[in-house]
């Protein structure tokens, strides 16, 4: 077994490398520095070896860290002077359940297990046991240090710091014990990436146990909790022993892998996935015509034939947001601290919506739908990619993105001041008026941003595949910068005033770089 692991490593790790190669080809100013013979090229394996080793360390622990910080220790430290400890516990106590079956390893189908089993023939039972050995304990030695670090400051328990991490392995083995049994019983296996309707919904209940009990004063006390978290440790011995015994690995992964169509990895596969089911939202209906001329008519079409692609998910986060915005202004009103703490937010923690509008922003979806559905296609033609006709069809696009995106932003920029108002007020009347203008001038960004990375850094090739590596380091870059606003504290008046105004001139600034350099840029990709 132990060679069976250092094999299934070393691919696992070739893989990784030349993927980093790879991205780094991909960088339109360093690809030029490099040879054609990148892959030859001992140096720069060296390096993509240091960058694979860096990767994996980050996956064994800055995920695992951000995870804490911002999932459970971060949102938690909302709910002040509540349960203490107790309360973060519970947080992570049903998060851990979300990730029991949402994150199983075993059950997701990857290309290092699709290399290994399927095309190398590899023993299906020892690679999948060492493996998830492997993945295991670095589940546990990802979490017990910051358990120990972020919870004994919120005074948890040092016993459940360290316990904690063996609950959320030992969980992840009863799932794993559950599929392998249902496998055995009914020859169906499962994939950990389609949850399905009851995932889902198990999901939302969750959620709703981790972060909508605390608000109703409802957190698990916490020898109910070690009482679980024993017993599944208990449980988890029972599990082990039936992996260990199970004999139809191979038989499993054949149907989980079937989808590896023709050597193609599962990306491939998800992708086709994605664009079967974004051909059954595209209207089919014929008649669909407009009053418009040139490309005012083009786009319409285009608009009127996707509006369930582009309108259904804001119009359910408007409708979330909305009842959000009901059920904290119905605490309000029956709650002085809870009116006093919302106040007290409202007037500091506006930078806080920068990720808030980030992550509700839909232009990666949207320009995704552009490229997938016209522009792959439309990119062959050399009028297209004139200057004049970039420029005028990124206005009109423009135009629509920002109406997509403001229905979420609407009922955000006009809940926030609803609340300011019935939860105290402020002296500074600008404050209502900012906290309305700087959320929708963060949804103007963010569609002006995603769409303009669209047409100066295009990333996808003839095959929808995103294989450009400056457009993935802009993405990473603005998440990282997106998270860091959580951070800042900063009054409403100043913060709001700053951020419209960068909105404005970032949406200028756009609007020239792409008539300049988009007819250079806004190909299709090798």
């Amino acid at each position: 077994m132990i060679r069976t692991f250092r094999i299934s490593f070393s691919l696992k790790n070739t893989y990784r490398v030349n993927t980093i190669l790879y991205s780094i080809k991909q960088i339109p100013l360093v690809k030029k520095l490099l040879p054609e013979s990148l892959y030859k090229s001992r140096g720069l394996k060296i390096f993509a070896n240091i960058l694979a080793a860096l990767w994996e360390l980050a996956g064994t622990f800055l995920g695992k860290f951000l995870y804490l910080l911002i999932l459970v220790f971060g949102i938690g430290a909302v709910y002040e002077n509540k349960g203490n400890g107790t309360l973060f516990v519970h947080i992570l106590f049903f998060l851990t359940m979300i990730g029991a079956y949402m994150n199983t390893y075993m059950f997701n189908p990857s290309n290092d297990k699709y290399y290994a089993m399927i095309l190398m023939r590899m023993d299906a039972r020892s690679y999948t046991l060492t493996n998830y050995v492997y993945q295991m304990g670095k589940c546990i030695l990802g979490f017990m240090p910051f358990l120990i670090l972020l919870g004994l400051g919120r005074k948890i328990p040092l016993w459940c710091c360290l316990l904690f991490p063996f609950f959320i392995v030992s969980v992840k083995m009863l799932i794993a014990w559950n599929y392998l049994a249902d496998f055995k019983k009914s020859g169906e296996s499962r994939d950990e990436n389609l949850p399905g309707r009851l995932g889902w919904g198990l999901t939302a209940v969750f959620l709703a146990a981790a972060y909508g009990l605390p608000y109703l004063g409802i957190i698990l006390p916490l020898w109910f909790m070690a009482a679980v978290m024993l017993l599944s440790l208990a449980g988890a011995f029972v599990a082990a022993v039936y992996m260990a015994k199970f004999d139809g690995y191979r038989e499993l992964y054949q149907q989980l892998l079937a989808k590896f169509r023709n050597g193609m990895d599962f990306k491939q596969t998800a992708k086709a996935a994605v664009e079967e089911q974004n051909r059954k939202l595209i209207s089919q209906d014929t008649g669909i015509t407009s009053d418009k001329k040139g490309f005012e008519f083009f786009n319409e079409l285009f608009v009127r034939r996707h509006q369930k692609i582009l309108w259904k998910s804001v119009k359910r986060q408007a409708m979330i947001c909305l009842f959000l915005f009901v059920g904290i202004l119905f605490l309000v009103r029956i709650n002085e601290d809870v009116r006093r703490q919302i106040n007290r937010m409202l007037m500091v923690f506006l930078p806080y919506f920068v990720f808030i509008m980030y992550m509700i922003n839909r232009g990666t979806s949207f320009t995704q739908a552009l490229f997938m559905n016209c522009d792959h296609s439309m990119l062959t033609y050399s009028f297209y990619k004139r200057p004049e006709f970039i420029l005028k069809l990124f206005r009109i696009r423009l135009r629509e993105i920002i109406k997509v995106n403001l229905l979420p932003a609407g009922v955000i920029g006009v809940g926030l001041p609803v609340l300011l108002y019935f939860s105290g007020g402020t002296d500074n009347p600008l404050n209502y008026l900012l906290l309305f203008v700087s959320v929708l001038a963060l949804s103007a960004f963010f569609s002006v941003h995603y769409l303009t990375c669209y047409y100066l850094l295009q990333p996808y090739n003839a095959g929808t595949e995103v294989v450009g590596g400056t457009y993935k380091i802009v993405t990473w870059v603005t998440y990282i910068v997106c998270f860091a606003f959580m951070n800042l504290r900063m009054s409403t008046l100043v913060f709001g005033s700053v951020v419209t105004f960068f909105c404005v001139v970032y949406c200028v600034g756009a609007c020239v770089a792409v008539y300049r350099v988009a007819d250079k840029t806004f190909r299709l990709r090798n």
